[in-house]
């Protein structure tokens, strides 16, 4: 069976190693086109790229994907099976071409988070619980049906970035099995709206997981405690939840919550200049761990207080 595999960021290498160590036949892999990067604005290569080279697969990089150069190349590779995972939206005459069909890698437990950013707002709404799932892609984005999911637990220790990492090796897992089953015509899918059926859920029921904006990564700190201590949890490592200090901007990586009746101002900042730092909430306070004051490094509180005089 030839693969074509899709994908650009490290999340998507992972995938495309398990098929590689399963001497999976990859016909070719598509990625983004190089891009500058960086202040020297040297052109810098996908992780997906660097790897599919390091291997010595195929390459492509079509600036569009409707290009009759692209899909003549794609053709001409007679692959029976596409996957994408972590790439750009494609046109049906590319997802529609191989045989067996397109299935798609998606980092939540859909019907559940479809959209650009699930990881975060997973985390961001507080949920205990997550995945991945394979599907195979229909016209709609995120809305293909259903071959399988696999589930990972969230917990108060987690943030997105550490959601990431473990469902890209759940991924792995699951991209492989998929592989398995449309091998042998045992990929059963089950459309969405089954399943939604299925858990007893109505669409006003599921949650989004649109792309985020520095807007949304902006801390109002005249909101609950839980909220706040999500949203920076779902935002870190990156784009970072932010806010001010002085007129400078704030990023904040990592942090404690703490419930507690006060009668302070929210926002306000609390800090024994040595070995603590926290801001008010409209219950309680959000200890600050980690943080970057703009134009410095990334640093823990005790070394921030060091060298800044709150």
């Amino acid at each position: 069976m030839k693969i074509v595999f899709m994908g650009t960021p490290e999340f998507a290498v992972a995938s495309l190693d398990i098929l590689v160590r399963n001497n999976y036949d990859i016909a070719a892999v598509v990625t983004v086109p190089d891009k500058p990067a960086g202040r020297g604005q040297q052109l810098s290569e996908s992780a997906v790229k660097k790897y599919a080279i390091e291997k010595g697969l195929k390459v492509l990089q079509p600036e569009k994907l409707r290009s009759p150069e692209f899909i003549d190349e794609l053709k001409a590779l007679n692959a029976d099976l596409f996957i994408v995972v972590a790439f750009r939206m494609l046109p049906e005459l590319v997802w529609s071409m191989p045989s067996k069909g397109t299935f798609n890698l998606h980092g939540s437990l859909l019907p559940q988070y479809r959209g650009a950013a699930p990881i975060n707002w997973a985390v961001i709404n507080g949920e205990k619980e997550t995945g991945v799932t394979t599907f195979f892609l229909q016209h709609q984005i995120d809305t293909g049906n259903i071959i399988f999911n696999a589930k990972t637990p969230i917990s108060d220790e987690d943030n997105a970035g550490s959601v990431h990492d473990r469902l890209m090796h759940i991924g792995a897992e699951l991209v492989l099995k998929t592989v398995k089953a449309v091998e042998n015509n045992e990929a059963v899918a089950k459309t969405q709206d089954e399943v939604i059926a299925e858990l007893g859920l109505q669409i006003s029921d599921l949650n989004h997981a649109p792309k985020i904006f520095k807007d949304d990564c902006k801390i109002d700190w005249d909101q609950p405690t839980e909220k706040i201590f999500n949203l920076i949890r779902g935002l870190s490592p990156y784009p970072t939840a932010f806010s001010e200090l002085n007129g400078l901007g704030l990023k904040l990586f990592k942090v404690e919550k703490q419930l507690e009746h006060h009668d302070k101002t929210p926002g306000a900042v609390i800090s024994d200049g040595k070995k603590h730092l926290k801001f008010t909430t409209t219950d309680g306070y959000i200890n600050v761990l980690e943080l970057q004051l703009q134009g410095k490094k990334r640093m823990n509180v005790e070394e921030f207080l060091r060298g800044y005089k709150i």
